[in-house]
């Protein structure tokens, strides 16, 4: 999604530390700091000092995460963050995703990525065309969903 780009004028560090000394007003060596922290989060630390033309999409999508987390925030939003991924690329972004699933983030996630969905939510809801097909607890939906829109959804997911 949108919301994920990253400045490509920018270092993979002065992306993740935008936030914290524009909006936080944190000087910027606390900023720094922060930065080099959350890109070692996300196994990005070797590449702090790269601009995002020199980065896979993957690394960028990683960046992207870090730069959310340097905040500290409640709750991240990720909107597809593997759609634009190559293939082998998509691992290394879930798997981040799950790390911070495993530390207790809170995480909405709008994915069609089902098998990830199944490992690592708490809670799913199934929509199309912007109406709600079913939700509930991830265990009841994967094992015993209720609509026969999601069992015909999963069947197609061959899960």
């Amino acid at each position: 999604g949108s919301e994920m780009c990253i400045r490509d004028s920018k270092t993979a560090l002065q992306n993740v530390t935008l936030g914290l000394t524009v909006a936080r007003n944190v000087s910027k060596e606390e900023a720094n700091v922060i930065g080099m922290q959350m890109l070692e989060k996300v196994g990005m630390k070797d590449r702090a000092n790269h601009y995002p033309s020199q980065l896979s999409g993957g690394q960028q999508q990683r960046v992207a995460i870090a730069r959310a987390l340097a905040t500290s925030p409640d709750i991240i939003y990720f909107d597809e963050p593997t759609s634009a991924l190559d293939p082998e690329l998509i691992q290394e972004v879930l798997s981040v995703m799950k790390t911070l699933a495993n530390e207790g983030m809170t995480m909405v996630v709008v994915t069609h990525e089902m098998a990830f969905a199944k490992n690592i939510s708490s809670h799913v809801v199934l929509m199309e065309e912007g109406k709600i097909v079913e939700e509930g607890n991830s265990k009841d939906f994967f094992e015993n969903p209720k609509q026969e829109r999601t069992k015909e959804f999963l069947r197609k997911e061959e899960l």
